[in-house]
């Protein structure tokens, strides 16, 4: 079952693009989507779209994270394709997912967005129109107050 608002988010790591360990524990305010495959024309267009908005979220001390069922490896020619600067965490077992109760039964992980702040679920968006996420969940997390911009 998928994590909603109000739950406790769950402390997880998996390895970036880089093949560095993440430790992520949402004390700060935290945009953390799943998507379901690198290089594919939906998850292109999020990650191209959250990598656009990256500043702005960062001005508004927002840090934000990819999570798909894809390899490092993958994750770093996904990167390296289309200059995504932020970190791409890759899942291959579903831990992550899991974690978060996000679907992975088609064999990649169904696209959700969690914000989290404060070590819980703030908001929960499922099955996103990846057109348009990336700056409608910063405005949201602008006009909730869960965050300023600097």
């Amino acid at each position: 079952m998928t994590l909603e608002t109000g739950d406790e988010a769950p402390t997880v790591e998996a390895r970036n693009q880089r093949g560095e360990t993440v430790e992520l524990d949402f004390s700060e305010p935290t945009v953390l989507y799943f998507y379901p495959r690198d290089d594919t024309p939906g998850c292109t267009t999020e990650a191209e779209q959250f990598d656009r908005e990256l500043e702005s979220y960062h001005d508004a001390g927002v840090s934000v994270f990819g999570v798909s069922t894809d390899d490092v490896e993958s994750h770093e020619e996904f990167a390296e394709k289309y200059e995504i600067r932020f970190d791409l965490l890759a899942d291959p077992e579903s831990d992550v997912a899991d974690a978060f109760g996000v679907d992975t039964s088609s064999g990649a992980a169904a696209r959700t967005t969690f914000v989290l702040a404060d070590g819980e679920v703030k908001a929960v968006y499922d099955g996103v129109d990846p057109d348009g996420h990336a700056r409608d969940v910063l405005g949201d997390m602008l006009d909730d107050g869960l965050v300023a911009l600097e």
